[in-house]
């Protein structure tokens, strides 16, 4: 489901969106959008993360993980 909702937005963030959709980054403006915004998301979800295991303090798992991903980079696909 999705709701259609009116934005302003600068020029220059018009001419971005404008910029991914024709050089094929992104299908429409729309999709464009919403594709930044779930970015937002995720970063925020993992600023709450990082403030859990900052309270919880060290994890031998966390560390453990850590470790290995230092050792093995992810590419990570949008």
């Amino acid at each position: 489901m999705s709701t259609q909702i009116s934005v302003r937005l600068p020029d220059h963030l018009v001419s971005f969106l404008d910029s991914l959709v024709s050089n094929g980054s992104a299908k429409s403006r729309a999709e464009a959008v919403a594709h930044a915004l779930e970015r937002e998301e995720r970063r925020l979800i993992g600023l709450a993360d990082v403030e859990i295991v900052r309270h919880r303090g060290p994890d031998p798992d966390l560390d453990a993980v850590a470790e290995y991903l230092a050792l093995h980079p992810v590419a990570f696909e949008d």
